[in-house]
């Protein structure tokens, strides 16, 4: 088993009574699935332990149909998550390494 690590694109952003249920639902209380909201955006940061990506996929999705109306428009791993992820290769670009904060010219 293994932490797999990607993103839940939701296809709305949450109403408040979707937030009152999610705040209520033990599957979302975890700490598995973290929501993360913008002015126009929803959706789920998530690190589940499964044998496989798809299994964790398949987990997180499940959590869903507690939530009704809340429907996933899309699973996203980032550039990040290959390395996270343990699915780096002679094939994966590696990732930058983090900018160096550059000092204001006085």
């Amino acid at each position: 088993m293994r932490d797999w690590r990607f993103t839940l694109h939701l296809q709305d952003v949450l109403t408040s009574e979707q937030l009152d249920t999610l705040f209520v639902l033990d599957r979302f209380c975890d700490g598995r699935t973290n929501l993360v909201r913008g002015p126009d955006t929803a959706e789920f940061w998530c690190t589940i332990e499964a044998e496989t990506l798809t299994d964790a996929i398949a987990d997180a999705l499940s959590r869903f149909e507690e939530f009704p109306g809340v429907l996933v428009r899309s699973v996203e791993l980032d550039e990040m998550a290959l390395e996270d992820n343990g699915m780096a290769t002679p094939a994966v670009v590696p990732v930058p390494p983090p900018l160096e904060a550059v000092p204001p010219v006085a």
